[in-house]
């Protein structure tokens, strides 16, 4: 990801190899894990099978991956969990309904138990392969049965209504659509019956046998057909926000150009073209897998990734990702991750595992669905036998009334409202260039109230360029070629601009030996035999070698929003340490920055830069920027410390607090933030892994979109539930009052149901 580096000057370096990428980066403090998890679980994307939302699995147990097309709901998982829960050997459950995917943790020598127990539930189980793949959907039923079942629920309430055959014609006609339209749903409520477990399927078989019982046959058949037809009509609705993440992989093909070892090239399948090869990309393509750039110039549309769809000039060196699509030149380009690991891939793995996480709304939701069915059931009960025998009631009166009420007990559209509204959120987010590792992120980002920002790399370009250059001893000519030497061997954007300036002027490298980092400061290496430093502010004060002239000159420096390297000889036989070279290094903040601020400042979020330069140059760029406050000095343990204390008085009021960093360097920060957000544009791969939300580009912009986003996303989830709840109540009292009947608690239960999936898939608009 982008190297958002803590700020203090030249920072400490080692070699580090970045996961998921041949060539090797530079961890520029040892002190920080690389597998950072922002104190949440992070789970990588590929640990449990592809497709399915990886958990964190119980020791000693593996996972296994079905997919299941008959798990459409809550009702199914339910059913599920309570046969698989309490088997032999399975130790963990993990249900993704909306990818239909059930991921089972178990010590089972076999599956087959598991694919048995749920072929008993009336559902087929087809095991996850490797790349994520199950065998081949069943096709889609057709309408004609449907269709037929509603002609003749419709003819029998024509035959009731003008007593066309009473009572035989309308019963023998409501009998035709159950047989056409509901020997699935009995067959699905008889095995939940079986099981225990009152879902629609038991509750709807219940409601229509007994307005069978009771006479009630044109009432029963249209029950019956309405019921088909609405939930013919949810599933659709389902698939399209199922699809809504799974639409991105579409945007890569299937083939790509590849260069030959005769010196052609074929057109070879994508999934089949290893690392390392060579890739011709012609003007109009999309890139079939990620690269780099090693002949040509062209400008490609990085949407797909990045949200940003403006072109970006692409060159020999230059990373290409999947999905994206050449604009003008030709391009040839080396492969750098196979098909299932590019960047696209690991976008919609993330987000798919992001749907496995229950944001709080859902799991209160869920919650509540576990007392709701049961209060309603025992209500509709009551309803049957309390009047008639209490008050003298009519039976059949009565009981009509709770058979309503059955059909209102489904807690469906309540429980389904959350998932989808989710998915399309992430989704839609993730079209934006902005991967959401979780539902719960995503509900968070409403109440945020604090919004800490890193510097280098974040609010500015992190390619700061030397303005200074100033030897300090007259006895140590070679003081800037030493400088250079030490700085070369760092990756920090300050320490670079230094070595780039020499090399530049053609000063050589010497030899250095016995490197090392010291963080907070800057590094330490032998050259020609002598020890020297090379550092920030801090470090030549730790020295005891900045005299006053020489901290008056620093000042005004740093006055100038500049940061300060020095080059010093450390004590030793018998003279002490001593300032030799001071260079002075500036960077350029990002345009998007100042957008971005007024952006979230117009959003009522207030924000801080953490730096590790010295208060001066910190204040100078947050001056620039707009930020409401900008501390300099900042080690990283001082900015966890200003993040917890942040967060304290954040939590008092209700809201929540953000920290934009690099993921690695930033890691104690990161970790005390509700939010972490990373910087992805270069590394994808990593702020992928370890960032709560990682802008898969550079522009600062993306985290008022995202807030904007998180808004939406809560105003509809409260909009959803309302829904569900409001018109169950509404029929609930219907019916109580006499006023309700059987066809209209339908269109209760399954047009609340429509109502809330169509309101959440409004996230996946653009806009």
């Amino acid at each position: 990801m982008a190297r958002s580096t803590p700020d203090h000057a030249l920072p400490p370096t080692v070699d580090a190899c970045c996961q998921g990428h041949s060539q090797h980066r530079h961890d520029p403090s040892p002190d920080h894990s690389h597998d950072h998890s922002h104190g949440h679980e992070h789970p990588h994307a590929h640990a449990a099978p592809a497709g399915a939302p990886p958990v964190a699995a119980p020791p000693g147990t593996r996972a296994s991956g079905f997919r299941i097309d008959a798990m459409d709901c809550p009702t199914e998982e339910t059913l599920i969990r309570g046969k698989l829960a309490g088997m032999d050997g399975v130790a963990a459950l993990d249900f993704n309904l909306m990818q239909r995917v059930l991921t089972v943790h178990h010590t089972l020598a076999s599956t087959a138990p598991v694919i048995e127990a749920i072929a008993s539930l009336g559902m087929k189980a087809e095991p996850l392969s490797d790349d994520g793949a199950a065998a081949v959907a069943e096709p889609p039923k057709p309408w004609w049965p449907l269709a037929l079942a509603g002609a003749a629920a419709v003819a029998a309430e024509v035959a009731e209504w003008f007593a066309l055959g009473t009572p035989y014609l309308p019963a023998a006609l409501a009998l035709a659509t159950v047989l056409i339209a509901g020997l699935g749903v009995y067959r699905k409520g008889w095995i939940a019956l079986r099981n225990g477990n009152l879902n629609i399927n038991a509750l709807m078989s219940i409601a229509v046998t007994g307005a069978m019982l009771i006479g009630q046959w044109p009432e029963a058949a249209m029950v019956m057909a309405l019921f088909a037809l609405a939930e013919r009509i949810e599933a659709a609705s389902l698939d399209r926000a199922r699809n809504a993440v799974r639409g991105l992989m579409a945007m890569t093909p299937e083939q790509a150009t590849v260069l030959q070892p005769d010196g052609g090239w074929q057109a070879v399948a994508a999934r089949t073209v290893p690392v390392g090869a060579t890739v011709r990309l012609r003007p109009g393509e999309r890139v079939a897998l990620d690269g780099r750039v090693t002949r040509g110039q062209s400008a490609l549309d990085q949407a797909p990734i990045t949200g940003e769809s403006v072109p970006l000039d692409k060159g020999p060196g230059d990373p290409l990702y999947a999905g994206s699509i050449n604009q003008s030149g030709e391009l040839e380009y080396t492969v750098t991750a196979p098909a299932d690991d590019s960047t696209l891939a690991r976008i919609i793995h993330a987000v798919e595992a992001a749907q496995g996480s229950r944001a709080p709304t859902q799991r209160f939701v869920d919650q509540f669905a576990r007392i709701y069915t049961p209060a309603v059931f025992a209500i509709a009960v009551a309803v049957a036998v309390v009047p008639p025998l209490a008050m003298g009631g009519d039976w059949l009166a009565w009981i009509y009334k709770a058979l309503v009420l059955l059909v209102i007990a489904c807690p469906c559209a309540l429980v389904i409202s959350t998932p989808v509204t989710i998915v399309s959120g992430l989704a839609a987010a993730a079209r934006r260039g902005i991967l959401v590792k979780g539902g719960v992120y995503l509900e968070q980002g409403h109440r945020l109230t604090w919004l800490a920002l890193d510097k280098t790399g974040t609010l500015t370009h992190g390619k700061p360029a030397q303005t200074d250059m100033a030897l300090l001893a007259e006895d140590v000519p070679q003081a800037r070629a030493i400088a250079a030497s030490l700085a070369a061997r760092s990756d920090h954007p300050v320490s670079r601009a230094v070595a780039t300036a020499a090399q530049a002027d053609g000063v050589a490298a010497l030899d250095v030996r016995d490197f090392e980092a010291v963080p907070g400061q800057g590094v330490r290496g032998t050259v020609g035999g002598v020890a020297y430093s090379l550092g920030n502010h801090r470090m030549i004060h730790e020295l005891g070698a900045c005299s006053p002239a020489l901290e008056a000159r620093l000042e005004a420096i740093e006055r100038q929003g500049k940061t300060i390297v020095l080059l010093a000889a450390l004590p030793g036989d018998g003279h002490s340490a001593r300032a030799l070279a001071l260079f002075g290094v500036a960077d350029t903040v990002r345009e998007s920055s100042r957008q971005a601020i007024a952006q979230l400042h117009a959003l009522g979020v207030r924000t801080l830069m953490l730096s590790g330069d010295n208060s001066h140059t910190a204040a100078a760029i947050g001056q620039a920027v707009g930020i409401d406050e900008a501390r300099g000095n900042q080690l990283p343990q001082d900015k966890a410390d200003a993040l917890a204390s942040l967060a304290g008085q954040a939590h008092a009021r209700g809201g929540k607090v953000g920290m934009v960093g690099d993921g690695i360097n930033d890691a104690p920060a990161l970790a005390r933030a509700d939010i972490g957000f990373a910087m992805g544009a270069a590394g994808t791969d990593t702020a992928i892994e370890t960032a709560d939300v990682a802008l898969m580009d550079d522009d600062l912009r993306k985290i008022p979109t995202f807030v904007r986003l998180s808004r939406r996303t809560a105003s509809i989830l409260r909009q959803n539930i309302a829904l569900a709840l409001g018109i169950k109540a509404v029929f609930l009292a219907l019916t109580v009052m006499g006023m309700g009947t059987m066809w209209m608690a339908v269109f209760a239960d399954m047009g609340a149901s429509l109502l809330v999936v169509f309101n959440g898939l409004r996230l996946t608009r653009r806009g």
